[in-house]
């Protein structure tokens, strides 16, 4: 398939999400150009929540394949993939959407509750991101949409495990995304805020909280224009940035 005869990332066909249950993939779907013969393949815990995304996205006339998957179960990882490019053909775009908040505070109660986000957001989504990339590099096409958050970019003491967690599947994807570029795939890193999702149901709202639609529609344009980051909002950019320059003794004075 040629370089012209690819589709355009926001009219893909085959979409493959991973953490099929998420609120911001289901809103990055929701938010991509209606296609009538568009096919999707729905990777997460066989749950409630995913039998709901299924339900969601039948209503808008979208064909679903639901594929088993657990982020903790690396060694399945290879076989899911696999089985969702057999079931949708050439995959146009995967949604990475695995993630888990956990406790908030530098020293959480529990320790193995805490290891386990570590597990899901960085060595769990890591591997499915290796493993999607795999298959991409294979097929020689598609973009990869990656999940990451404004946290990734500078630890803070009030969820110092979350932002460790999100900082290595950031950095990772920038590094597949590098060596992925002369296969003919893209990677576009997604940094959302404070997103009211199921996730952060009952914490209470920071200033630039935004919803799931807002995250979708800011995904979309980032696919549209072949971005290679978002951030949602959009003005988070510029505030990270300052975010980041700051010295130690004055972060940790931030009531972040």
């Amino acid at each position: 398939m040629s370089a012209t005869e690819r589709p355009a990332a926001a009219q893909a066909r085959t979409v493959m999400v991973i953490g099929g249950s998420s609120e911001i993939a289901l809103a990055i779907l929701e938010e991509l150009a209606p296609r009538a013969d568009r096919i999707v393949a729905l990777l997460g815990r066989d749950s409630p929540a995913l039998a709901g995304a299924e339900e969601r996205l039948g209503a808008r006339g979208v064909a679903t394949h639901r594929i088993n998957l657990d982020a903790r179960e690396i060694d399945s990882h290879r076989a899911a993939i696999d089985r969702a490019g057999e079931l949708l053909g050439p995959v146009d775009l995967v949604i990475l959407a695995v993630g888990r908040l956990g406790e908030r505070g530098a020293f959480p109660e529990d320790i193995p509750a805490a290891v386990e986000v570590l597990e899901v957001n960085t060595a769990g989504a890591g591997s499915l991101l290796l493993q999607s990339a795999r298959l991409m590099r294979r097929q020689g096409h598609g973009t990869i949409v990656v999940l990451s958050s404004v946290a990734a970019q500078r630890a803070r003491a009030g969820n110092a495990v979350y932002c460790a967690s999100k900082a290595g599947l950031d950095s990772l994807a920038e590094g597949v995304g590098d060596a992925l570029l002369p296969h003919g795939v893209s990677v576009l890193i997604v940094r959302p805020g404070f997103v009211r999702t199921r996730m952060t149901e009952g914490l209470p709202p920071p200033p630039m909280a935004c919803e799931p639609r807002t995250v979708g529609r800011a995904t979309v344009r980032g696919l549209e224009r072949g971005s290679k980051d978002v951030w949602a909002p959009g003005r988070l950019r510029w505030l990270m940035l300052v975010i980041r320059l700051l010295p130690r003794p004055v972060m940790r004075r931030l009531p972040l």
